[in-house]
């Protein structure tokens, strides 16, 4: 292992060098790239340095705004079985660190992560002296995880994700990643099958403990009281009962695909209204040209916000589209839709949107056949028959038409949807009791 760090912090400074010209063309873009700067080389201020000294916190890392919604989960548990448990929480992201920054207070310090090379770990750590560390997801640095278990701090990795892609380079190069892991005191993961996995890659079995997902822990509990836009489609001249095709957070060209594919199905259903909801409403102008482009008549929602309780459909006009330019709506909408589309996840734009939200919502849910962002979760769905993959665009009206045909085939998917994910439920407690926090 000494060998091998040897060689990893020679080339490091050279990979970094490398890399130079385009982490700081990166950085200028996303902007904010002065801010706490020094923090990446385990540099801090007079305040910060002072709060991060206070022994035994506990040190929680997570790289970016998922990873940090997901770490809050976990740190206010840890909090409620342990108020005496204080955290920093670190960051590798601006749009990570401005949320963790939203969090701050006497027990919670956010700060930058620093760069893996070693002289800038092992200051870190000799500031912080932390009483464990957290890692969460797919965050394992060697040089961290590797000094932090030189100086007897437990470190664990929880919500641990491991990509199909991620997992074939592991394994292509397991003879360094294998004894970085089993660096590690913990990795709790998501699955069952997770645990198989990372034996694969070298991991010890007592190491591994399955815990399921922290992001979809709470999925049913948070849900809300959905605001009724059934009397604004009768406005529009839907009649109740309509199919209705919802397209959720999708991006660019996924209009024109749904679209095309509303058309196909325009025979067999003319009543089928096709409600899109870009990802980003400032796309909506140009996800509304690619659509009439089709011929098909679209509505935009923020032209009917001024639309009084008594307006007509004949006023109106009936669309075949009604294109949801406006914000934090599309949850609301789901209690509309017959078959949801999640969005991300067909033609160029991949990684897939959350697929749990429409099933927790008892929505029929498909999706395009790139959904990485979401691959455990995607895999559970598939394996149980609670989701449908739609392979392309040119299947899309096949597998969309064969669940407006079927009501019955529609509530098995969101039995079985909802069955997968509620077996997470308990995930932030199990981890917890992992991490002896509490209880």
């Amino acid at each position: 292992m000494r060998l091998l760090r040897f060689f990893y912090n020679l080339a490091y400074p050279l990979v970094l060098v490398v890399m130079l010209p385009w982490l700081v063309r990166r950085m200028i873009r996303r902007g904010k790239y002065r801010h706490k700067f020094g923090q990446r080389f385990a540099v801090y201020s007079q305040r910060v340095r002072k709060r991060l000294s206070r022994p035994g916190r506990i040190w929680v890392h997570a790289v970016s705004v998922g990873e940090v919604l997901i770490a809050m989960k976990l740190i206010r548990r840890m909090r409620e079985r342990d108020p005496s448990c204080e955290f920093v929480l670190s960051t590798t992201t601006s749009t990570g660190f401005a949320l963790a920054s939203e969090q701050r207070t006497d027990w919670l310090e956010p700060i930058y992560n620093p760069l893996d090379f070693f002289l800038f770990t092992r200051r870190a750590l000799d500031i912080i002296r932390p009483a464990r560390i957290v890692l969460v997801e797919a965050e394992v640095w060697p040089n961290l995880v590797c000094q932090a278990r030189a100086r007897g701090i437990p470190t664990a990795l929880v919500n641990a994700r491991l990509s199909p892609r991620s997992e074939s380079r592991f394994r292509a190069f397991r003879f360094f990643t294998a004894p970085i892991f089993n660096q590690l005191d913990l990795i709790c993961v998501q699955e069952p099958e997770d645990v198989q996995r990372w034996i694969s890659l070298g991991v010890d079995r007592s190491r591994i403990v399955l815990t399921g997902s922290i992001k979809f822990d709470d999925a049913f509990s948070s849900q809300r009281q959905a605001r009724d836009f059934q009397p604004l489609l009768r406005h529009l001249g839907i009649p109740e009962g309509a199919p209705i095709l919802l397209g959720a957070s999708t991006h660019k060209g996924e209009e024109a695909s749904l679209g095309r594919a509303l058309l196909a199905l325009r025979n067999a259903f003319p009543n089928l209204l096709f409600i899109s909801v870009p990802r980003h409403a400032e796309r909506a102008i140009e996800a509304k040209t690619d659509l009439e482009a089709l011929g098909l008549k679209v509505q935009l929602r923020s032209e009917m916000r001024d639309t009084q309780e008594g307006a007509s459909a004949a006023a109106l006009g009936r669309p075949d589209v009604l294109l949801v330019n406006t914000t934090g709506e599309l949850r609301d909408w789901y209690d509309c839709a017959t078959v949801v589309f999640v969005g991300k996840s067909l033609l160029t734009a991949r990684g897939g949107q959350n697929p749990a939200e429409p099933i927790v919502a008892g929505r029929a849910t498909t999706f395009g056949p790139y959904m990485q962002n979401f691959a455990i979760l995607v895999h559970g769905l598939l394996q149980a028959e609670g989701a449908v993959s739609i392979s392309s665009e040119e299947a899309l009206p096949g597998a969309i038409g064969q669940l407006l045909r079927d009501p019955q085939k529609r509530e098995s998917l969101v039995r079985n949807g909802q069955s997968v994910i509620a077996s997470h439920r308990g995930a932030t407690d199990r981890t917890c009791d992992a991490l002896r926090i509490g209880g």
